[in-house]
C-alpha cells in the first residue's frame, strides 16, 4: 500500500505512510485483513474486466501499493502474470515470504508509484483498499493516473478502490479501543476537509505508547471521475463493494472505479 515522497536531511521525519507502512507492527494492527475478502474483491475485477476470457498467463497485471500481497497473491494463484509494487521492504518481503511458502510465482518491485517507470506493459493495473491519496498535493495523484495510463496496453484495465465519501461522513466512528495480544490499541479519526485522518496510538504490556497517522484524500464520485477522464481514461463502471454491487452514492462503502486505456 506504500508510497514515499522524497524527503530530505539526516533528521527529516519521513512521511506518514513511509514510516508507518514499513513498521513491524503494521501488519499485527490490521491482521484482522482476510483471504475471502481479497478473494471475493479479485473475482468482482476479473468478471467486471472480463480477464477471465483470456488464458491467466497471458494476462500482465501490476498492483500498486501491494502491501503485504493479499491481492497480488489471489491474482497469482489464478495464474495471472502479476508484479506487485510497494514502497515498504518490510511489507514486500512479508509477500516474498507468503509466495515462496505457497509455490506462487510473483515479481515484486519496491518503487514510489510517483515515478513508476513502466510503459505499455500491463493488461491490468489494481489499486486497492484506498492506496491512492497519500499525498500532500493532489499533482502528486495526477503524476500516479499519469503512470498508470502509461504503464497499460491500449484496452487495458485501471481498477481504482477508495472510500465513498458520502458513506464516510454518515458512518464515520471517531474513536476505537482493542486489545491486540499484548498490545492495546486506539484509533482516532477525524474529517478534515477533504482528508480523513487516523491517529493510531499503540501501548505495549511495558514501555511507552508508539503514535503513527494515516492520512487519505477523500475523492468525490464527479471529481475522481474527472481526473480519470483527463489522464485520458474512460470510466466504464462503478462498484459499490467488493461483490460488485452497483454504486450507490449515499450507502455504498466503497468506490471501486473500472477505468479503460483507449
Amino acid at each position: 500500500m506504500s508510497e514515499s515522497g522524497n524527503f530530505s536531511g539526516q533528521d527529516a521525519r519521513p512521511p506518514w505512510f513511509a514510516e508507518w507502512f514499513n513498521h513491524p507492527l503494521y501488519l499485527r494492527v490490521y491482521s484482522h485483513r482476510d483471504t475471502g475478502e481479497a478473494a471475493r474483491c479479485i473475482r468482482t475485477i476479473i468478471d467486471r474486466t472480463q480477464s477471465g476470457k483470456r488464458h491467466p498467463s497471458s494476462v500482465a497485471v501490476l498492483d500498486i501499493a501491494c502491501g503485504a500481497g493479499r491481492h497480488a497473491l489471489e491474482l497469482a494463484r489464478l495464474g495471472y502474470c502479476v508484479t506487485g509494487n510497494d514502497l515498504s521492504p518490510f511489507l514486500l518481503d512479508t509477500a516474498r515470504r507468503e509466495a515462496l511458502a505457497c509455490s506462487i510465482q510473483l515479481v515484486l518491485s519496491c518503487c514510489d508509484m510517483r515515478n513508476f517507470p513502466e510503459k505499455e506493459r500491463f493488461d491490468l493495473v489494481v489499486q486497492l483498499f484506498t492506496s491512492f491519496g497519500y499525498f500532500e498535493s493532489e499533482e502528486d495523484d495526477r503524476r500516479v493516473l499519469a503512470n498508470v495510463y502509461r504503464a497499460l496496453n491500449g484496452g487495458g484495465w485501471y481498477v481504482l478502490d477508495l472510500i465513498n465519501p458520502r458513506h464516510l461522513e454518515r458512518n464515520l466512528v471517531p474513536v476505537t479501543r482493542r486489545t491486540i495480544d499484548n498490545l492495546r490499541v486506539v484509533e482516532e479519526r477525524t474529517l478534515e476537509e477533504n482528508r480523513i485522518t487516523k491517529k493510531i496510538s499503540i501501548t505495549p504490556d511495558e514501555g511507552e505508547p508508539l503514535l503513527f497517522t494515516e492520512s487519505v484524500r477523500l475523492f468525490t464520485r464527479e471529481t475522481i471521475s474527472a481526473m480519470l477522464l483527463e489522464a485520458g481514461f474512460s470510466l466504464e463502471s462503478i462498484a459499490g463493494d467488493y461483490g460488485g454491487s452497483d454504486f450507490e452514492g449515499e450507502h455504498s462503502p466503497r468506490m471501486m472505479l473500472f477505468a479503460r486505456k483507449p
